[in-house]
C-alpha cells in the first residue's frame, strides 16, 4: 500500500513539475513576444489629457510616476500641435468625448501611442475633489500603470465618420419636425378642435379652411416650417440612397429583411464599420446596448431595464425596424414570430419587451449577413424546426 501511495505522490510531483516548467515556458515566450512587439515603440512620457469645450487640460509623468509638467492649453488643432507635435513618443491618455475623435488622430499622427479612456467603465472615480486637472492626471497614472484600466474604445475612420454625420443631421431634421407636428395638433386640440390623422410629412398639406382664422395665422408659420423641413429630409434621403448604392454596396444584402430599408443598413455598416470588429454576431447586443444591465449578488438576479450603450441612433433605428417587424404589415419571420411568443407572455411591459428582444436579434442577424454575404431565409429555424436564429449566428 505504502509502495502504491510513494507512486502516486512521485506522479503527481512529476505533473507538478510539468505544469511549472509549461508556466515558465509561455510567460518567456509572452516577455519575448512584448519585447519584440515593442522593439522601436519606446514611451518617454505618460500624459493624460481632459479635453474641454474650450480649454484642455493636460498632466506629464516621467517613468517613475512623477509630476513633470501640467497646465492647460485651447482645445483647438493648433493647441493640441503646439503641445505634443515635437514631443518625444508617449502614452497618451484621451476621455472620450466630443474632441477625442479628431484629437487622437492628431496624436497618433505626431507619433504617440494614445488610448481614447471610457468613464463609464472606469472604476475609481468617485473623488470628493474632482476637477479637470485632477481627472488628467488621474488618466496619466493609469496609462502608466495599465491601460486596461481605461476600457479604450476606438473611433471608427474618417469615412464612415463623415458618412454618419449625414445621417445624424437627417436625424436632427426629423426630430425638429416631430416636435413641430407635436405642437401644432396640441395647439389645435387644445381649442376643442382636431386635426386629421396623417403623417408627418403630409401635415402641411391639410386643409385648415375649417378652423378658426386665429388658429390659422397663429399656426400656418409651423406648417409651413413643417413642410421645408420635410422637403429637406426628402434630400437627405435620396442622398443616403445614393451613398447605399455607389460607396456602400454591401448594404444590399442587409436590405433583403422586409423592415431595414437603405436608412437602416446605411447606418448599421456606418456603425459597425466592419464585419471582422467582432468575432462572434452575438457581441452586436451588448455593443449597441440591447441587454440587460446585471447587478447580481449572491442569490439576487434583479432584472433590470437595457445598457443604452453604444449608439443612439442605431439602437433608436433598429428598435423602428422591429416595430414595423411585429406591426401589420410586417412578414411572416422567425424575428416576427420570436416577438409575438414573448409578448404573448403578457404583463405590463410585454410588447416593450418583445420590440427590445427582436431588434437585438435583428442587430444579430444583420452581421451574420453582413458576414457571409448569404441569401436570407425569414423562416429558415422554423422550417429546421428551431425558433431561435440561425445557429451560426
Amino acid at each position: 500500500m505504502k509502495k502504491n501511495t510513494n507512486k502516486e505522490d512521485v506522479k503527481e510531483q512529476e505533473s507538478v513539475s510539468r505544469a511549472g516548467r509549461m508556466l515558465l515556458k509561455k510567460l518567456e515566450m509572452a516577455r519575448k513576444k512584448r519585447e519584440s512587439a515593442s522593439a522601436g515603440q519606446r514611451v518617454e512620457y505618460y500624459i493624460g489629457v481632459d479635453p474641454g469645450d474650450r480649454k484642455s487640460y493636460y498632466c506629464i509623468l516621467d517613468a517613475e510616476a512623477n509630476i513633470l509638467v501640467e497646465g492647460s492649453f485651447p482645445t483647438t488643432a493648433a493647441g493640441f500641435d503646439g503641445h505634443f507635435k515635437g514631443l518625444t513618443r508617449s502614452r497618451i491618455a484621451l476621455e472620450v468625448g466630443t474632441h477625442s475623435p479628431w484629437t487622437s488622430d492628431l496624436l497618433e499622427q505626431h507619433g504617440h501611442e494614445v488610448y481614447v479612456a471610457n468613464p463609464r467603465k472606469m472604476g475609481g472615480r468617485k473623488n470628493r475633489r474632482k476637477n479637470d486637472r485632477l481627472d488628467a492626471e488621474l488618466l496619466a497614472r493609469q496609462v502608466r500603470s495599465d491601460p486596461a484600466q481605461l476600457y479604450p474604445i476606438r473611433h471608427r475612420g474618417a469615412k464612415p465618420r463623415q458618412g454618419l454625420v449625414l445621417l445624424r443631421a437627417r436625424d436632427a431634421m426629423v426630430n425638429a419636425r416631430t416636435k413641430l407636428v407635436n405642437g401644432v395638433r396640441g395647439l389645435v386640440k387644445s381649442t376643442g378642435h382636431r386635426l386629421p390623422k396623417c403623417d408627418s410629412g403630409s401635415l402641411h398639406k391639410v386643409d385648415m379652411a375649417r378652423l378658426p382664422k386665429e388658429l390659422q395665422v397663429a399656426l400656418q408659420p409651423m406648417l409651413d416650417q413643417i413642410g421645408q423641413l420635410t422637403e429637406k429630409i426628402k434630400e437627405y434621403d435620396k442622398e443616403v440612397k445614393r451613398m447605399s448604392l455607389k460607396e456602400y454596396p454591401e448594404t444590399e444584402v442587409l436590405r433583403q429583411i422586409k423592415g431595414v430599408g437603405f436608412l437602416v443598413a446605411l447606418a448599421y455598416v456606418l456603425t459597425i464599420e466592419s464585419p471582422g470588429f467582432f468575432s462572434k454576431s452575438r457581441d452586436t447586443g451588448p455593443y449597441l446596448g440591447l441587454v440587460p444591465k446585471q447587478y447580481d449578488s449572491g442569490k439576487s438576479t434583479p432584472q433590470l431595464r437595457i445598457t443604452k450603450t453604444g449608439d443612439r441612433m442605431m439602437r433608436k433605428l433598429l428598435v423602428q425596424s422591429a416595430h414595423y417587424i411585429l406591426g401589420p404589415f410586417g412578414e411572416d419571420s422567425d424575428l416576427r414570430r420570436h416577438g409575438l411568443k414573448i409578448a404573448e407572455r403578457g404583463g405590463r411591459n410585454g410588447k416593450r419587451r418583445a420590440v427590445v428582444a427582436v431588434a437585438r436579434k435583428l442587430a444579430v442577424l444583420l452581421h451574420r449577413l453582413w458576414q457571409t454575404g448569404e441569401v436570407y431565409e425569414p423562416l429558415y429555424n422554423s422550417r429546421s424546426g428551431d425558433g431561435n436564429l440561425p445557429k451560426a449566428a
